[in-house]
C-alpha cells in the first residue's frame, strides 16, 4: 500500500467510547522503510483524558507457523492505563 497508508476498522464501542484500529502494512513513518507494520488503537468519539487498558496482537495464521510475530508496547499493561487526550488520539502497539 505504501508507507503512511492505512486500513481502518469499523468503529466499535467499549466503555462508553467509540474506538477504531488502524493498521499500516508498510509502517506509518518513512523512517520505517516498509520494514515494519504499525498498529494503533484510536479514540473515535469525543472525550478528554480517556484512560484505557488494551493489548493489540498480530497472530501468525500461516500453516507452517514460521513467521516472526513481534509485539511492542512502551509499557506493560500492569503499569496502568494509557491516557488518550482527544478524539483521534492514537496509542501505538
Amino acid at each position: 500500500m505504501g508507507v503512511g497508508k492505512h486500513i481502518a476498522s469499523e468503529t466499535f464501542t467499549v466503555g462508553g467510547y467509540q474506538w477504531a484500529i488502524y493498521f499500516y502494512p508498510d509502517g506509518k513513518n518513512p523512517e520505517d522503510n516498509s520494514a515494519y507494520v504499525s498498529v494503533f488503537i484510536a479514540l473515535a468519539s469525543e472525550g478528554t483524558d480517556v484512560r484505557a487498558l488494551f493489548e493489540l496482537t498480530l497472530l501468525d495464521q500461516s500453516p507452517n507457523g514460521k513467521h516472526k510475530v513481534h509485539s511492542h508496547f512502551d509499557r506493560s499493561l500492569e503499569s496502568g492505563p494509557y491516557t488518550l487526550k482527544y478524539r483521534g488520539s492514537m496509542c501505538l502497539s
